[in-house]
């Protein structure tokens, strides 16, 4: 009996106890260690912006110092973007043969070199195999960089991360606008050697910061090493439920994936329907972002100030930088938004505000060939400033992060390089035939047919691009399997 009542009377106890409400679940956290890593990764671009928007100042002194035409100033602005095409097609085969880490390493050594050698060089074909060394470096870095940051990045800031590239991009050219300025001053011989020189020592830094990075848990995965991987996903996801998630949504595509045929046998001779419509929108919009003229803003935005009527080199190089700012600081729209916006709705309002600006840039210059004024010129910068907003708050940044989220795992880096080089050709056509095509069809001529161009990029985002928000990259491409 006695124990009966015992146990009821517990029994009693615990009915009567109230109810403790279960702990709330912890939210995700954003992680700090992922970011580090995409950004350490990412800031080997920077030497990209720096060395590629350096010579829209330096070419004004360089021209006086060694004698450089009109012909010679086009290739070496614009021969960067045709050099890098080898190291870009080779980058996704070094990136899956030495990991994305070391080919990052890698690409920091030939940055360093080739700063070093043009700001040693003294004659044009001196300068010109500089520029080769430089893109080699630039190539490896473009391509490499990006898909590092999609891959380590957890899905809830996938697009903030991958975006870091195109900012560190971004914050080269205005520190490229930010030295033409401020050592404009000093003797002709000097000036622009010292620009070039300032790019030796960051590849250095970056490289000893990268190595002691990660690995890519999608690489270290595909090479079979899964308690490799699953560390790093423990380190890099928002919780550890996430990381076991990631690693095993990795498995299952490493395992449909291998035993398949080769890379390039699945992108061009065999691909399926759904790999061949990821490759055309890859390859597609990585033109379409350079053919509306951006690195003619770029590289040639003081000669556009100067046919509005700007004729002072300081205020001109003074308008660059005011340019170069405003760039830097609107690529943060997209990469804060582009997780809780979406890429669509970012990239479609991009391609509609580089239309309006480069159409207004047209009429502006159209006017200034009629009378040159003091309006006309402030419209000029205006409709400048324009156009680089609208591209950094979408097409600029995030198409590196769709073309990386789009790809399917094995054929990521390949993928990407065929992308890239697709955007390089484009800009390489366009950086090194604007002087010559203004002087064929006008300068307000060539906006306008890069205003057609955005038109066309706008239609084809709108008609072609599924948004990517939130998905995880293994599940991505069913959005292409219709």
């Amino acid at each position: 009996m006695g124990s009966t009542e015992q146990h009821h009377g517990a029994a009693d106890a615990c009915v009567a106890a109230p109810l403790l409400p279960s702990p709330a679940p912890e939210p995700p956290r954003r992680n700090m260690f992922a970011f580090v890593c995409a950004t350490l990764a990412s800031m080997t671009t920077i030497l990209m912006g720096y060395n590629l928007a350096l010579m829209s100042g330096a070419e004004l002194f360089m021209r006086e110092d060694l004698g450089l035409s009109d012909e010679q100033v086009e290739v070496l602005s614009g021969s960067m973007n045709l050099f890098m095409l080898a190291s870009i097609l080779a980058a996704g085969w070094a990136a899956d043969a030495i990991g994305r880490r070391g080919t990052i390493v890698l690409a920091n050594a030939f940055l360093m070199a080739g700063a070093l050698a043009m700001s040693l060089g003294g004659s044009y074909g001196a300068l010109l195999a500089a520029r080769f060394v430089t893109s080699v470096g630039v190539g490896f870095a473009v391509v490499v960089a990006p898909v590092y940051a999609a891959e380590i990045a957890p899905a809830s800031s996938r697009g903030l991360l991958s975006s870091l590239v195109d900012i560190f991009i971004t914050g080269g050219i205005l520190l490229s606008y930010i030295s033409n300025y401020a050592l404009a001053g000093l003797p002709l011989r000097l000036g622009w050697r010292v620009m070039f020189a300032l790019g030796v020592p960051p590849p250095l830094l970056l490289a000893a910061g990268v190595l002691a990075m990660p690995e890519s848990p999608r690489w270290l995965a595909l090479r079979g090493r899964d308690g490799e991987a699953r560390a790093v996903l423990e380190r890099t996801s928002d919780t550890p439920a996430e990381a076991g998630d990631r690693l095993e949504e990795i498995r299952q595509a490493v395992a449909a994936e291998v035993g398949g045929a080769g890379v390039w046998r699945e992108l061009f001779v065999t691909p399926s329907p759904v790999v061949r419509r990821i490759l055309t929108n890859v390859l597609v919009l990585y033109s379409f972002q350079q053919a509306s003229g951006i690195d003619a803003i770029v590289l040639y935005s003081p000669l556009v100030f100067k046919a509005a009527g700007i004729s002072s080199n300081s205020t001109v190089l003074a308008a660059t930088v005011a340019v170069g700012v405003v760039k830097t600081l609107s690529i943060f729209v997209a990469t804060f938004l582009s997780d809780r916006l979406g890429r669509r709705p970012l990239l479609l309002a991009s391609a509609a505000g580089m239309a309006t600006s480069l159409t207004a840039l047209g009429i502006t210059l159209l006017c200034a060939g009629v009378a040159t004024t003091t309006a006309g010129a402030a419209a000029c910068v205006a409709s400048v400033v324009a156009f680089v907003t609208a591209f950094s708050i979408g097409m600029g940044p995030l198409a590196p992060t769709y073309g990386a989220e789009i790809l399917p795992l094995r054929l990521r880096a390949q993928g990407m390089s065929l992308g890239i080089a697709a955007n390089r050709l484009t800009c390489g056509i366009l950086s090194m035939t604007f002087i010559s095509l203004a002087n064929t069809i006008t300068m307000p001529g060539c906006f306008f047919l890069y205003a057609s161009t955005a038109v066309a990029a706008w239609v084809f985002v709108y008609v072609r691009l599924p948004e990517t928000k939130g998905r995880n990259l293994e599940d991505i491409g069913v959005l292409f399997a219709k």
